[in-house]
């Protein structure tokens, strides 16, 4: 089901951090700069709203260390420019 979805599986073992590092710095990132900052009156709006930051701040304006300090659209769209090339 991963390969038919395009999913890579975890490679790191129980106890190892390295392998939701990742994806815990985004959560982090998100809580710290919207959800804490936030009242939202139902859980539709939370998704709507987080989702929204995500598409409209995180990925297009915020810069990133891990991606040489490009924003995750940047980095998107030059990967999507090889694959069109090669």
């Amino acid at each position: 089901m991963l390969e038919r979805l395009g999913v890579r599986q975890s490679v790191g073992r129980t106890g190892i951090c390295y392998d939701n590092a990742l994806a815990e710095s985004v959560n982090a990132a998100i809580k710290v700069e919207r959800v804490h900052r936030t009242a939202y009156p139902t859980r539709k709006k939370a998704r709507e709203d987080i989702a929204r930051y995500i598409e409209l701040r995180y990925n297009r304006t915020r810069l990133h260390s891990a991606i040489g300090y490009r924003t995750p659209q940047e980095a998107l769209d030059e990967y999507l420019d090889r694959q069109a090339a090669a």
